[in-house]
């Protein structure tokens, strides 16, 4: 059984997304931390996140144990994170990840964007997970501030409102055609 969980950045994926994989006992991947270890590996070896080729090279010999780092989670990853998904090679290099984990015996739950579309368009069930910039905006914010973090909403609000602009633009540029391997 696959289970494909789809909605912007702070919408609320991976909790349900977690809970499901738990429940099911199935393998869950949340897709933005590939993006993130991308961008974070790039950053740490100072190479260039603008450049297409060089992060789809990084992308595509992505060593999985890095997901675990829990800087990914950080903010400063995911800005990032939104800057190396904007490139075609990269996309590609992680559609095939993300499918060839999709496919393993038994299903999994992946959560992120374009996952019931082009990642896994044929997965069991499709959830779209949707909430208000502002309301993301507030979640994000009570989420920083119970881990400690002094966070200001009007901040956090604009980066929302941002990484959604640049994500609407990568899907318009960068998207890939939604067929199975």
């Amino acid at each position: 059984m696959i289970v494909a969980i789809d909605g912007p950045a702070a919408a609320g994926k991976g909790t349900i997304a977690q809970r499901l994989a738990a429940h099911y006992r199935l393998p869950y991947l949340d897709t933005g931390l590939l993006y993130r270890a991308v961008a974070k590996e790039m950053t740490e070896r100072g190479l260039d996140i603008d450049d297409p080729e060089t992060a789809g090279r990084i992308a595509a010999s992505l060593d999985t144990g890095r997901l675990a780092d829990p800087e990914l989670r950080g903010h400063h990853a995911g800005e990032l994170a939104s800057r190396v998904a904007v490139h075609r090679p990269v996309r590609a290099a992680l559609l095939e990840f993300q499918r060839h984990f999709a496919d393993r015996l038994g299903g999994a739950v992946l959560d992120g964007r374009d996952i019931g579309t082009a990642v896994c368009p044929d997965a069991d069930v499709k959830i779209f997970v949707t909430a208000s910039a502002e309301v993301r905006a507030r979640r994000r914010t009570d989420e920083l501030r119970a881990k400690g973090r002094d966070v200001d909403y009007g901040r956090i609000l604009a980066e929302i409102r941002a990484r959604d602009a640049r994500n609407r633009r990568s899907m318009r540029t960068c998207s890939i055609r939604p067929t199975r391997i």
